[in-house]
């Protein structure tokens, strides 16, 4: 293994968090699941800073991190609406959004050819306020340190950044492919 490689090797840790986490949540294991999903969660932050940082940004990478991100962040909000913490609904907003994305990048790959998948700022921000209502859940559920008041607003700062980050993707790469479709 190559120091450049490991961005990769953090993310498909995060991927191998997923099961542990679930696990542990339905197990009732709040400690164990609070540490892990908090390993998980600056797992994000550290493989992006180095592969930035090192300039060891690779396609695999780009692929690699959004769909650990992905597999965490659905999985944990899954888990959570399951054992009835989170709204059923808020589930299907977070959901919603990822299968436009994933749906239009489809798309768009089809219809125009290979893309650089590149997160938009509003994305990275969303992901961010999933992963921090995901983690106070758990940290309530762990500790009752009531608060319930952090949990709602975690849970309005996730509406507002699905909404935003899904109008984002869908104007941003909108306009790319209108211009593509123009041009041809």
């Amino acid at each position: 293994m190559k120091r450049h490689d490991i961005p990769n090797v953090i993310s498909i840790t995060r991927i191998l968090l997923v099961v542990p986490v679930v696990a542990a949540l339905l197990g009732d294991h709040f400690g164990i699941a609070m540490v892990l999903f908090a390993i998980a969660g600056i797992s994000d932050a550290l493989d992006g800073f180095l592969a930035k940082q090192y300039h060891w940004e690779s396609r695999l990478g780009s692929i690699l991190d959004p769909l650990a991100d992905k597999l965490l962040l659905v999985a944990g909000f899954a888990t959570l609406t399951w054992l009835g913490f989170i709204p059923s609904w808020l589930l299907w907003l977070v959901l919603g959004r990822d299968i436009m994305i994933v749906t239009g990048g489809i798309a768009y790959h089809y219809l125009y050819g290979k893309f650089k998948l590149l997160p938009l700022w509003s994305s990275k921000i969303n992901t961010f306020f999933q992963i921090v209502l995901v983690f106070v859940v758990i940290v309530e559920h762990y500790a009752s340190l009531g608060i319930q008041y952090w949990i709602e607003m975690g849970v309005s700062m996730v509406v507002i950044s699905v909404t935003i980050s899904g109008a984002e993707y869908m104007i941003v790469w909108g306009r790319r492919a209108w211009r593509l479709h123009k041009n041809n």
